[in-house]
C-alpha cells in the first residue's frame, strides 16, 4: 500500500460540519421559530443537520464520560483508571458501586440532559413534516424521515442500554412523565428503525444515514435485546427478516473490508517520518469502504458553545505523556493484560489495538496513573507528532482536550458479516473467514462461542464488549467482568476489586442522575442497586 507523507498537517483534516433546569431538558434547534421555519424543503435540510448535531453535542457532554467509552469501562476489557488524583466517578462506574464515592451520583447527568435534547430536535422534525412544502418530491420526504428516526432510535437505544428504566417521548415535550416499560422503548426503537431500513436512501454519503445503516443498527438491537432480555424476537420483528437486512447490505456491494486492519485507526497506522517533523501513515481515511455509520468531528470546537470536536477521546490518551505517535491525555480505560494475551499469536489486531507499554519500549512515567496495568488503547487516541505537538492542535484546534478530530465508527462492515454469521446465513462460514484471514489467521469453525470470541479480538475498545457480554445473561457477563487483580495506584500496587454481586444487583445498568429525579419529584424511580 502507498505510504502517505505527512509533516506539518499531520493526517490532515477529517472535516465535517454539522450544524433553566427542567424535568426534562430541552432546547429549540435555532433561534428560527414555527412561524417562519419548517416550511421549505431547505428549512428541512437545515432541522436534520441540526439533528446530527444534537448526536454529536451528546457525546461531547459532561466530563467525558461518553458512551463508547462507557462501553469499555464497564465491560472485561478496561479499568477505569484515570489520574491518582481525580474524581472517582470512573471507578463508581466500572464497579457498579456508588458507595465507592456517593458524590458521584449525579456523574452521568449531562448526559441525561444531552440525550433529551437530542431526542426533542428530531421530535420537532418529525411533529412538522406535514407542514414542510415538499412538493413532488416525496423520496427526500422519506429520506428526511428516515434519518431523522433513525437518529431518535440511535439515541434511544443508547438510553435504554445504559439505564434501561427511561421517559419516552415521541413528541417535543418537557412534562413530568413516568419511566417507560424497556418494551415500549425498544419497540419505537424498532418501528423507527425499520422506516428508515425501508425508505432510506440508498446512496453512501459520508456522515449520512442510509437504508444499510439501519438495516444494521437494527440488527445490532435485534441482538441485544433477545439476548438480554430471553426473547425470541424483537417484539414484532423476526430473526429471519433482520438477517435478511444484513444480507441485503452485503449483496448490495456498498461496503467491504479495508485490507489491512491497522489501516482504520489513526495511530496503528502512523509512526515517526524519517525526517523526525511529522508522521507517516497508511491510514484509510476517515469514510474508508468499512465505515457503515460513524459521529463525523472535526477540530473547531471551542468553549463558546460550538462542539463539533471528539470530546471524549482525550480521556483515553496516555497519561499527561505523549510517545508519537501516541498523543496525551488523562489515562483512563487502561487495558486488562487478559486481553492483550487473548489473542492468538498471529493476529495482527492486537498490536492495532492495544498499547503494550513495555512491549514497545515506552519510559511511561506511570506515578500519576490510576489502576496502571501496562497496556492502553490504540485505536481512540490523540496523535502526537515527534516533537510532543499534539497534532490536533498543528491543525488548528483550540486545544487537545475538545479539538480531536477521529470520528468515533459506530458501524464497521465487519459487524454486518459477523452478525449474518450469528443470525445463521448459509454463508457463515465465509463471513467468519473473511475476518480472520484479514486478521492474518487460519480458518475456524463458525460457532456461537467463536464467534462471540472473534467480536471481542474485532472490536475490541469501540465500544461493543459491554453489550456483547450482557446479551449472553447478566450472570454470564457478572461472570465474566468480575475480578480481583493487582493494580499500580502513583506506582503503588493496590488491589483492584469489581464484584459480582455489584454487577447482578444493577442488573448491569448506571445509576439515574440524582438531580433528575429531583426535578420529576420522585416521579423517576432509581434503578435497583444504586439507591
Amino acid at each position: 500500500m502507498k505510504k502517505i507523507h505527512i509533516y506539518i498537517l499531520t493526517l490532515g483534516l477529517f472535516l465535517w460540519s454539522a450544524c433553566s433546569e427542567s424535568f426534562l431538558d430541552s432546547e429549540p434547534i435555532t433561534s428560527l421559530t414555527d412561524v417562519n421555519f419548517y416550511k421549505t424543503t431547505d428549512d428541512a435540510e437545515l432541522a436534520i443537520v441540526g439533528c446530527y448535531d444534537g448526536l454529536q453535542v451528546v457525546y461531547s457532554a459532561g466530563n467525558g464520560m461518553a458512551f463508547p467509552v462507557m462501553a469499555e469501562v464497564l465491560s472485561d476489557n478496561c479499568f477505569g483508571a484515570t489520574g491518582v488524583s481525580d474524581s472517582y466517578n470512573y471507578q463508581v462506574a466500572d464497579e457498579f458501586d456508588l458507595s465507592r464515592s456517593p458524590a458521584e451520583v449525579d456523574m452521568l447527568n449531562d448526559y441525561w440532559k444531552a440525550y433529551y435534547k437530542a431526542i426533542y430536535r428530531c421530535n420537532v422534525l418529525l411533529s412538522k413534516m406535514d407542514q414542510i412544502e415538499w412538493g413532488e418530491d416525496l423520496q427526500l420526504r422519506n429520506n428526511i424521515e428516515s434519518q431523522a428516526r433513525f437518529l431518535r432510535a440511535y439515541v434511544y437505544f443508547d438510553m435504554v442500554r445504559l439505564w434501561e428504566n427511561v421517559p419516552l417521548l415521541t413528541e417535543p415535550s418537557n412534562e413530568n412523565i413516568p419511566q417507560a416499560n424497556p418494551d415500549d422503548v425498544y419497540k419505537l426503537i424498532a418501528e423507527d428503525l425499520q422506516f428508515a431500513a425501508t425508505n432510506g436512501a440508498e446512496t453512501v454519503e459520508p456522515g449520512r444515514v442510509n437504508k444499510w445503516a439501519a438495516k444494521a443498527m437494527l440488527a445490532r438491537v435485534y441482538l441485544f435485546y433477545t439476548g438480554y432480555y430471553g426473547k425470541t424476537d424483537l417484539l414484532t420483528i423476526a430473526k429471519g427478516d433482520v438477517l435478511q437486512g444484513l444480507e441485503d447490505i452485503i449483496t448490495a456491494d456498498k461496503y467491504g473490508l479495508v485490507e489491512e486492519y491497522k489501516n482504520l485507526w489513526p495511530a496503528a497506522s502512523s509512526t515517526p517520518n524519517e525526517a523526525g517533523d511529522g508522521l507517516t501513515t497508511t491510514y484509510a481515511g476517515k469514510d474508508n469502504k468499512e465505515t457503515v455509520f460513524a459521529i463525523k468531528y472535526n477540530i473547531t470546537s471551542d468553549y463558546d458553545g460550538n462542539t463539533d470536536g471528539n470530546h471524549w477521546m482525550v480521556m483515553l490518551g496516555l497519561r499527561s505523556q505523549s510517545f508519537s505517535p501516541y498523543g496525551k491525555g488523562w489515562g483512563s480505560c487502561t487495558v486488562l493484560p487478559s486481553l492483550y494475551n487473548a489473542y492468538e499469536e498471529d493476529d495482527v489486531r492486537k498490536e492495532a489495538s492495544i498499547i503494550g507499554i513495555a512491549e514497545e519500549g515506552l519510559d511511561f512515567d506511570n506515578s500519576d496513573q490510576r489502576e496502571y496495568t501496562g497496556y492502553a488503547s490504540k485505536k481512540y487516541i490523540p496523535l502526537s507528532n515527534p516533537d510532543g505537538k499534539d497534532v490536533a492542535e498543528i491543525n488548528g484546534a483550540s486545544n487537545f482536550m475538545i479539538g480531536q478530530y477521529q470520528d468515533y465508527v459506530v458501524i464497521r462492515y465487519a459487524d454486518v458479516l459477523l452478525m449474518a454469521a450469528e443470525l445463521g446465513s448459509s454463508n457463515a462460514q465465509d463471513y467468519f473467514d473473511e475476518i480472520r484471514l484479514r486478521a492474518g489467521l487460519d480458518s475456524k469453525t463458525v460457532s456461537p462461542a467463536n464467534l462471540l470470541a472473534e467480536r471481542r479480538y474485532e472490536f475490541a475498545l469501540e465500544g461493543i464488549r459491554y453489550w456483547d457480554l450482557l446479551r449472553q445473561g447478566l450472570e454470564t457477563a457478572a461472570n465474566t467482568i468480575a475480578t480481583t487483580q493487582t493494580v499500580l495506584n502513583g506506582g503503588v500496587e493496590v488491589t483492584k476489586k469489581i464484584e459480582k454481586s455489584k454487577i447482578m444487583a444493577t442488573k448491569g445498568f448506571q445509576v439515574i442522575p440524582q438531580t433528575q429525579i429531583s426535578l420529576s419529584d420522585g416521579v423517576l424511580i432509581q434503578n435497583d442497586g444504586w439507591k
